[in-house]
């Protein structure tokens, strides 16, 4: 039914993001489907790389040991955006097609007021995205 996985992850929060990550995994490996992680950071130093290379690098390692605790394939495709916080949207769209998948299955959470002023990101790609996305509440 699904042939590429893309989940999105933001490395700084894993811990809140687990729900999604394993549900991801659970159906690549169901479906015997690649597993995309797709991370987007800033072009200048962070706390998570001093520049995106070395941001790619821990993306690729977590998408390896993802991979071996899991059982599945699993690659990482990292994005550098000038102020991920407000490109994050964008880039994901773009991910989507770059990498080609079918299916995104990514965390949010649970909607409250602001939500009809500012969307959540999971909110927009699930509202506008051509593929079919997964929102995981945690």
């Amino acid at each position: 039914m699904f042939s590429k996985i893309m989940a999105p992850v933001d490395l700084a929060h894993l811990d809140k993001l687990r729900r999604a990550i394993d549900c991801a995994a659970d159906l690549a490996g169901h479906y015997g489907a690649d597993l995309v992680y797709v991370g987007v950071t800033a072009e200048t130093p962070g706390a998570l790389g001093h520049n995106p290379a070395e941001y790619a690098a821990r993306l690729e390692a977590f998408a390896a040991e993802q991979a071996e605790a899991h059982g599945i394939i699993a690659s990482a495709h990292a994005m550098a955006a000038h102020d991920p916080t407000t490109d994050l949207d964008d880039a994901l769209f773009r991910a989507i097609d770059d990498i080609g998948a079918d299916l995104v299955v990514m965390q949010s959470h649970v909607p409250n007021l602001t939500d009809y002023i500012w969307p959540s990101n999971g909110g927009k790609l699930a509202a506008h995205a051509k593929v079919s996305v997964m929102v995981v509440r945690g």
